[in-house]
């Protein structure tokens, strides 16, 4: 504080207000938020607009101003973005063209890690990363396994991959869009359709020569080569068969009702008589003596359980093949993955009611890295949490289906619209062509001149194709709302106002005369090598969209006051909020794969950091050489 009054009183920095104060007070419980989780990152988001507007004699922010996030270019452009990922996943396209390279790749690993980055980077050039990432973690699992490879050694380079391909167009990552956004309100001066491409495919190069050749001998494997979900999972002291006596005090119950949760740790998961299996609908079948029964608990509870409930153990506990029996195809072992926006975020096992909506029984589950094998109805569910259920192959497939889990296999029966697949690449095509076409040279080329007046927004584009898509029935009506995250939707119009503020408060001026402080002793590109490393640690902990709405009007005005290029600094900023490599939660698609693959939080900082340190080297070199990073004369 002492620094700044100083600096304040030699006419370096703006003096700081009451409104300064206000803002960076919002800011700073919304970082608090943000890191801490205490509230859904929706609910954060809305809890700043309102805070912004019941403030508004120091925040500056008036309701329309506050509401303005909902109707801005970004949010409606992602909104419709999404839509057009969902109908393209639809068709199946991704997944078949994933399938192609995994039969290149066979069993070779360097093959197995090319197919991934060279489908994924691409795709997530035209098609929003973020479900990309969903839709290919089952592809790239499935591969790894078929291959003999450790899905550990692929699905972070999935995950990277994506973030490469959405910097090579406008429509690759949300980012993008509201960046563009921001830039157009700052300085005049959107982002059109290829604007970074040419630096975008230096960065995919880049990240891609990384991958093979240094950050694949970085990643641990974590999850064995061999599928086996009991040894994965260590269950092999948590999953028994019992047989029923008959003093046994809970013949006659329904399996629901018969083991007491409120005092053992223990659910039923399949019961087997004269034979029979039995496992979808069990719940309110009743029990009877000589019924086998498989237990999920653990060693101690299971004594409890067999002194109190009359049960006896049978032989040795169930193994992988016994539990997923190949003959009958019955049931089914998988992960799924909870994606946000999801309905069981802030719940239990117990009080979603897990079993009885999706008819499936949770074994077991990763959160934040850890293995959790017991008090699993007591523990709240978070984005990213991998849960390893046991299910009927129809409940699966119902689940695969479902947009609030991703699930890390592919179905055997996947229902795509592979006939409209044409449809579906023509319409994108068009979304893409009409904003990147150059129609002043179209008109000139072919003395149309009515050519040279026309200019389409994304926005505009992007809901056209919209109706295209269901008028065409790519995608239903009622699955353009299944397929939109709504949570990223509610965090754009959060935080929209908040980067409102901080320009209309002089918040963003005090930051970036602070910032603009280094150029005392670094050269214009070094200050811009600071922006781009401070946002890469602020995306690391809170969201990247976030980041972009909190650091490009601080940057814009450290450009101004040291003489540097303003849309440098936008996109120095830009870029490396949508490549944070450094921990599960810098990026969604990180969490997508953190379950699957058994990471735990540091193998992101052992992979990301280098990458991050070498690209934030080539991204501004990079800009300085395309855009130049002193102020346009």
């Amino acid at each position: 504080m002492v620094f700044t009054m100083a600096l304040a009183q030699a006419g370096g920095i703006p003096p700081i207000t009451i409104s300064m104060v206000v803002v960076f007070g919002i800011v700073f419980l919304a970082l608090v938020l943000f890191v801490t989780e205490l509230l859904p990152i929706d609910v954060t988001a809305i809890l700043i607009m309102v805070l912004l507007m019941f403030l508004e004699p120091w925040t500056k922010i008036s309701v329309s101003e506050g509401l303005s996030g909902f109707s801005n270019t970004a949010t409606v452009a992602v909104l419709a973005m999404l839509i057009l990922s969902t109908g393209i996943s639809r068709t199946g396209l991704v997944q078949i063209i994933g399938r192609k390279m995994a039969a290149f790749a066979g069993n070779n690993p360097t093959k197995q890690l090319i197919a991934t980055i060279s489908v994924t980077g691409p795709v997530s050039g035209f098609i929003n990363n973020t479900p990309v990432v969903a839709i290919l973690v089952p592809v790239i699992s499935d591969l790894a396994h078929e291959g003999n490879t450790s899905p550990s050694k692929l699905l972070i380079p999935l995950s990277y991959a994506s973030m490469f391909g959405g910097m090579l167009t406008l429509i690759g990552t949300s980012t993008n869009l509201l960046a563009s956004s921001v830039s157009d309100r700052l300085i005049g001066q959107p982002f059109s359709m290829f604007t970074f491409t040419g630096l975008g495919v230096i960065v995919l190069a880049t990240g891609t020569i990384y991958l093979l050749t240094v950050g694949h001998r970085l990643i641990p494997e974590r999850v064995p080569a061999r599928e086996d979900y009991i040894e994965e999972y260590d269950l092999q002291g948590y999953v028994f068969e019992v047989i029923v006596r008959d003093e046994s005090s809970i013949v006659g119950k329904t399996v629901q009702s018969a083991i007491d949760e409120s005092q053992f740790d223990a659910d039923i998961v399949q019961l087997i008589r004269d034979g029979e299996q039995f496992f979808e609908g069990i719940a309110s079948k009743r029990i009877r003596s000589d019924d086998i029964l498989t237990v999920r608990t653990d060693r101690k509870t299971l004594e409890n359980l067999r002194e109190q409930e009359g049960l006896d153990l049978v032989g040795t506990q169930p193994t992988d093949s016994e539990l997923e029996p190949e003959e009958n195809g019955t049931q089914t072992l998988v992960e799924i993955v909870i994606q946000s926006g999801s309905s069981l975020l802030g719940e239990t096992i117990s009080t979603s009611s897990f079993r009885e909506r999706y008819d499936a029984s949770v074994l077991a589950f990763r959160s934040g890295g850890k293995t959790i094998r017991s008090r699993l109805n007591n523990i709240e569910l978070q984005v990213g949490d991998t849960l390893l259920v046991q299910a009927p192959s129809d409940s699966i497939d119902r689940l695969s289906r479902n947009p609030e889990f991703i699930v890390a296999h592919e179905s055997d029966s996947p229902d795509y619209r592979t006939e409209k697949i044409p449809w579906a690449v023509g319409i994108l095509i068009g979304v893409v062509g009409l904003v990147g076409m150059p129609w002043g040279l179209l008109a000139s080329v072919t003395g149309i001149e009515a050519l040279a007046g026309l200019e389409f927004n994304i926005v505009q584009t992007a809901l056209a194709g919209v109706v295209l898509m269901i008028v065409a029935d790519v995608i239903k009506p009622g699955e353009i709302y299944e397929g939109v995250d709504w949570s990223v939707i509610f965090l754009l119009a959060g935080v929209i106002p908040l980067g409102v503020a901080l320009e209309q408060t002089g918040a963003a001026n005090l930051l970036g005369s602070l910032v603009a402080a280094t150029a005392n002793f670094l050269p214009l590109i070094g200050v811009l090598w600071v922006f781009y490393i401070a946002t890469g640690i602020i995306t690391s902990i809170i969201s990247n969209n976030a980041s972009v709405v909190l650091m490009i009007p601080v940057a814009v005005e450290a450009a101004r006051d040291i003489g540097g290029n303003p849309f440098a600094f936008i996109l120095a900023v830009t870029f490396a909020a949508s490549t944070a490599f450094i921990t599960p939660v810098g990026y969604q698609t990180n969490l997508f794969v953190y379950g699957p693959g058994g990471y735990k939080f540091t193998d992101y900082t052992r992979v990301g950091a280098p990458l991050q340190l070498l690209l934030s080297v080539v991204t501004i070199l990079g800009i300085a050489f395309f855009w130049g990073v002193s102020a346009p004369v």
